[in-house]
Order: C-alpha cells, then structure tokens, then sequence
C-alpha cells in the first residue's frame, strides 16, 4: 500500500544530513559545556559556533541575541512571562495577540490574565490574517508586548509580520513572533522587519525534536522561565543539549540555502491539490489561498467528521490531521477555523495536509484519486448531510 506523510506541520522527519552533523556529539564530544577540560570545550565551541550561524541565518545583529530551549512552547513561554512579569513593575499589564495563535501563546496569555495582565486578543477575519491597524488600534500607553504568529500552524496563512513589527517600534511597544511554521518556508530578518523576539524550534524544519531558540533583540530585558545554572550567560539554566543544538543549526542552515528551490514546488503541488479538492461539492479552502505556507492545504467538507475522514486517510495509506498535533485529542473543533468564522458544524469537517520536498505530483495525485471517495462515502452515511441535502431542495 501507498505511503504518504501529509503532516510535517507537526513535525518532520530527521534530515540524513542533519544526523551526520549531529552524531559526533551524541557519540564522542559528549563533554559538558560548562567544563573546563578538552571534550568539554569543543562541546562549548560547537554551541557557540552554532548560536552565530543561527544568529547570521535569521538576520540578527549578535550571535548573544540567541537563546537555546527546548522548543518553540519554551520559547513562546519564556517570550511572554519574561517580558511581561519584568514589565509589570512599570505599569505594563497588557498583552495584545490574536484569536489563533498556538496554544503556547494562548495558554500563556490565560495565565497571565490570571496574574492580573489583561490581554486583547485580535480578529483575524475569513481569510486568516491579522490586519496591522488592528494592532496599531489595540496599542495602549500600559501595552507591555505585541505577539503575533509569523504563519498560523493549521491554516497556513502568513502575517504582515514586518508591517506590525515597524507599527510595534513605532509606538515603542515590544513584538514577538513565533515562527515556527515559517522558519525554511519565509525569509526571516529579524532587524528588517522590527522583531524583538523570536521563537523557533528544530522538528518543523528536519532536525531534532526538543531543541528550539528564542531570539531577544540586544537591550531587552527578559526574567528567566528556569533557574537552576549559569548556562545561557545566566538566563536559560540546564545542561545544554548540544547535538539538539548542532541539529537545530544545521537544518536552519539547510532549510535556508533550499528554501528557493523547494516553495516554488511545494506551491505548486499545494495548488494542484486545491484546485482539486475544491471539485468536491461542499468543501472549502480554509485561509487566505496567495498569503499562505507554499506546502499547507487545509479543507473543510460539509456532512463529514474530520476524524473520520482522517482514519480513513490512514487505512489508504495517507497520514494527515485534522489541526494543531498539541491538541489532537481533543473532540472541540478547532479555535484556528472558529476564530476565522466557521460554525462549529463545519469546523468539525476539517483536514489539514502539510507537505515537505519529498512530496511528489504523484503522490498528489494519489491524494486526489482518494480523498473524494472517502467524503462521498462518509457522507452517504450522516444524518449530517442528509439534513444539509433537504435544505437545498
């Protein structure tokens, strides 16, 4: 049978190359950092070596910029309660995000909110993007920090990111973004597009999975989110995952020197896919179809239960998802497609297919000759659709 990953916006498959760069540190230079002795050092030397490669690669000023974590939901934590607690001696206790940001944020948010922040959390309309002068309109004199996810994670849709960041500088207002959909699929630039923080992880971009950074622009001070060492120049403590790290560098780097090459393929497959998917009656594409991730196609179709269509997927071989792989198990329809406009009854329809170069037309194709099968089948059996049915007749 047929086997096609559909899902690398949950994670991606370790990069052969990034293994190789990140074997001689799981096997022989094993050393701590923190030493002082040989195998030790060279640990520390391919840290450093790293953090200014990473640094070079998503346009920052200083390689001290970058701090090592282990993800992007480290880092959006660390982003928001760092600044935001040190903040709040002066006055700063409003947050301004938007509707569907990952849950990382939006988690985050509810717990500052609980320790007396008060957050304002943005539309994002039908098409699945923030418009800047709604940010610029939520700006207040006590608006500690403004985060805005670079590309959402289940629809795709990419922000004006450098639009807010200029309205953030401008007010004096501090933005973080996460990136971690966007990193080898947008072209970064910290500085050019005013971005005062930064989160990033590995497993998106097929390096390791628990190894991620977040970039905070040279004079913001940020309380640390874990105590315990002198690691991190004294804001990160914990023995540094050092093959984690070389993985996290090298596949930023390749993702970086490939990035060209592969969205001018991935767009084009995305788009074969929705021009097809889109002959189903009833379905829709979720999201903005120019402004959004070149290998993400998310569909809604009418009368069916996305889990049901995503089993399916997987008897024939196709391993999609329905959203956000942090909130898999969970039976609620996405906030992502509720916050765009989708009643829940259609919500619940939804499959999310994310695809990276190793996807071919074939394997399109293939996606294609099935998909409509499943929903046409699928909908012969629900209540659902025969509702929807009479109330076109």
């Amino acid at each position: 049978m047929r086997k096609i990953y559909a899902d690398n916006a949950a994670t991606t498959k370790l990069s052969p190359v990034v293994l190789e760069k990140m074997m001689p540190y799981l096997t022989e230079i094993y050393g701590n950092p923190s030493s002082l002795y040989t195998i030790g050092q060279t640990a520390k030397k391919a840290v450093e070596d790293a953090r200014a490669n990473i640094a070079k690669n998503i346009g920052a000023k200083r390689p001290g910029e970058v701090y090592f974590t282990s993800g992007g939901s480290e880092s959006d934590n660390w982003a928001l309660k760092g600044v935001c607690t040190k903040l709040k001696a002066r006055g700063k206790r409003h947050i301004i995000t938007s509707k569907f940001e990952h849950h990382a944020i939006l988690h985050t948010c509810a717990a500052l909110e609980r320790e007396g922040f008060e957050v304002t959390y943005l539309d994002v309309y039908e098409n699945g993007i923030v418009k800047p002068e709604d940010v610029a309109a939520a700006i207040r004199e006590d608006t500690a920090l403004v985060s805005i996810m670079y590309a959402n994670n289940e629809i795709g849709t990419i922000q004006p990111i450098a639009e807010i960041g200029k309205i953030c500088r401008e007010r004096g207002v501090l933005f973080h973004t996460d990136a971690v959909q966007a990193a080898g699929y947008c072209k970064i630039n910290v500085v050019e597009q005013n971005i005062d923080l930064l989160s990033l992880t590995a497993h998106k971009i097929h390096g390791p999975k628990g190894c991620g950074m977040l970039y905070v622009r040279k004079g913001i001070l940020i309380n640390n989110l874990i105590e315990g060492g002198a690691q991190e120049r004294g804001k990160r403590a914990g023995t540094e995952n050092i093959a984690g790290i070389v993985g996290l560098d090298a596949a930023l780097q390749l993702a970086v020197d490939t990035m060209d090459e592969r969205c001018e393929k991935l767009t084009k497959l995305r788009d074969k896919l929705i021009d097809g998917l889109l002959k189903i009656p009833r379905s829709r594409l979720n999201g903005d179809r120019v402004h959004r991730l070149p290998g993400n196609v998310n569909m809604c179709f009418e009368g069916i239960e996305g889990e049901s269509l995503l089993l399916r997927l997987d008897m024939a071989g196709v391993s999609a998802s329905s959203g956000s792989a942090c909130t898999s198990g969970s039976l609620d329809p996405s906030h992502v497609l509720l916050a765009i406009g989708l009643p829940h009854e259609i919500a619940h329809g939804s499959t999310r297919m994310t695809f990276d170069e190793s996807t071919t037309e074939d394997d399109i194709d293939y996606i294609l000759e099935t998909v409509p099968g499943i929903v046409e089948m699928l909908r012969a059996m629900s209540p659902l659709w025969e509702k929807i049915i009479k109330s076109d007749e």
